[in-house]
């Protein structure tokens, strides 16, 4: 295979990997809000209704995910360092979105909604599991639209924050 051919697979699967690992996160968080054993910590996690910082939501998504990420070297190095990429590149993305979800929803410009935001606001057990993107809530029918933008969102009584004022660690 030519340079040209194992960029193409390896964007092909970067792209994949990307969009599967959207779909595996919905699937999961639907999962532990209907398992018991599953969702147990994740039942803490609503209590508090604060992430642990990106850093440390990285690290569980690909702690969670590291098989599944490594497999595709398997086939071919193109193939797999696109799929190790892309949904590294994800996780990185949604451990970055659940947070700033949690600390400041307002900054989540790529969703009409906060989805994460709107399900530990309204207590939606049934509704908006998407953490990064919302695609998989359209295409499962869970999401659910609401008025979530009220004068606690649009004052927080703080000055406003960027992007990046959240916690890390």
């Amino acid at each position: 295979m030519t340079g040209l051919q194992n960029i193409a697979i390896g964007g092909g699967c970067f792209a994949i990997a990307f969009v599967f690992s959207s779909f595996v996160e919905y699937w999961l968080h639907r999962l532990m809000h209907y398992s018991r054993p599953i969702g147990k910590r994740h039942r803490d996690h609503h209590k508090r209704n604060e992430g642990q910082g990106v850093f440390w939501e990285f690290r569980d998504y690909v702690k969670g995910a590291l098989i599944a990420m490594c497999l595709p070297f398997l086939i071919s190095l193109p193939v797999g360092l696109g799929w190790f990429v892309g949904a590294l590149i994800y996780a990185a993305f949604s451990a970055y979105a659940h947070q700033l979800q949690h600390e400041n929803p307002t900054k989540c410009f790529w969703m009409k909604m906060p989805v994460h935001y709107v399900h530990h606001k309204y207590n939606q057990w049934n509704h908006n599991f998407g953490l990064g993107v919302d695609w998989w809530d359209y295409v499962f029918g869970t999401y659910k639209e609401t008025e979530w933008l009220t004068d606690e969102e649009l004052s927080l009584n703080q000055p406003p924050k960027s992007y990046l004022q959240l916690r890390w660690w």
